[in-house]
């Protein structure tokens, strides 16, 4: 329902921005280079408050542009790397792994997730993840699209964890995370049965942006829990896959330091172009915290945006759905 009226939504926004206050203190924050860097969760490793996407940096024809943005990137302060088995069929992997060498792997905290719900299949992936990435060991391997309420059953008893701990033992992995991108009840079902399991995650990943604050909110339900529980904090999605400065609500850089502004550990942004690129190092080291009156505001001009959930396609679609739409990568 559209509120037309102007002081409404303003109070309203007051309200929201009171609410996505940081209900716990954000992970320590230290400075170097104009590029800030946090500690994620429990883990004690210090990571760039920015980290570049794995699925964006593919997205360029040419290998050497993505090789490029990559160790641009790292270059300026981002040591956080995210990616996925599954990205662009495996390449995405497969140029980051080209980006790492000549001595840039021991620069980066690597990040890539897998897609198995068996523990077959996610031996076989964590594999394939190494061999593409040319390294012997990712620093934090995450559970993919943790979007379907029998998803942490699977996670836990169908083999998943098992395959993980054994690669950990290994020396092929160091942490342990989740992801997901549909309902924050199903993160709130993960760490549910983690808790029932004697588990602790090291990470969990989830779409953090000015639409979120209004519907279907990670910010509001599952953030405070993971702090609460020193699990490292991933927002992705900032821009609501770019649909929040394309439809004029906020800037790019207004959108990065609303999700910096929570206690984040890692921002992951995707960077296809150099321009991308320099946006995010600039939104790096320009953020400093956002007063309640800057939150109220930028919340008040997204609201009648996001209630409806159709900036959000990844919540209310299935056309972000990986595994749906490829059941053979879930084995």
């Amino acid at each position: 329902m559209h509120d037309s009226n102007p002081q409404r939504r303003d109070i309203l926004g007051a309200l929201v921005a009171a609410s996505l206050a940081p209900a716990f203190p954000a992970a320590a924050q230290t400075q170097s280079g104009g590029m800030p860097y946090r500690t994620l969760g429990r883990t004690g490793e210090r990571v760039s408050a920015i980290g570049l996407g794995g699925y964006h940096m593919a997205v360029p024809q040419d290998e050497q542009d993505s090789i490029k943005i990559v160790r641009t990137a790292v270059d300026h302060g981002i040591n956080f790397l995210d990616n996925c088995w599954d990205y662009h069929d495996g390449k995405s992997e497969v140029w980051m792994g080209k980006a790492l060498r000549d001595g840039y792997r021991q620069k980066v905290f690597l990040m890539t997730k897998f897609d198995g719900r068996t523990k077959q299949s996610t031996a076989s992936q964590i594999d394939e993840s190494l061999q593409r990435f040319q390294t012997d060991h990712v620093d934090l391997m995450q559970y993919h699209e943790n979007i379907r309420m029998e998803d942490p059953d699977r996670f836990f008893h169908d083999g998943p964890l098992e395959a993980l701990l054994e690669a950990k033992k290994a020396g092929k992995i160091r942490y342990i995370g989740f992801t997901g991108h549909k309902d924050p009840a199903v993160h709130l079902r993960m760490l549910e049965v983690a808790e029932q399991n004697g588990f602790h995650f090291d990470a969990a990943q989830m779409p953090l942006n000015l639409l979120d604050a209004h519907f279907r909110s990670f910010a509001k339900l599952v953030v405070p829990k993971l702090v609460a529980q020193g699990i490292g904090v991933l927002g992705m999605k900032p821009m609501a896959f770019g649909n929040l400065p394309q439809h004029g609500l906020a800037t790019g850089i207004e959108c990065l330091h609303y999700a910096m502004n929570l206690p984040t550990s890692v921002v992951i942004t995707g960077c296809d172009t150099m321009e991308r690129l320099n946006q995010a190092l600039e939104a790096a080291r320009t953020f400093q915290p956002l007063t309640e009156a800057q939150l109220s505001a930028l919340l008040s001009k997204t609201r009648d945006a996001a209630l409806t959930g159709k900036l959000e396609p990844f919540k209310t679609t299935s056309q972000f759905d990986g595994t749906a739409q490829h059941i053979s990568w879930m084995g």
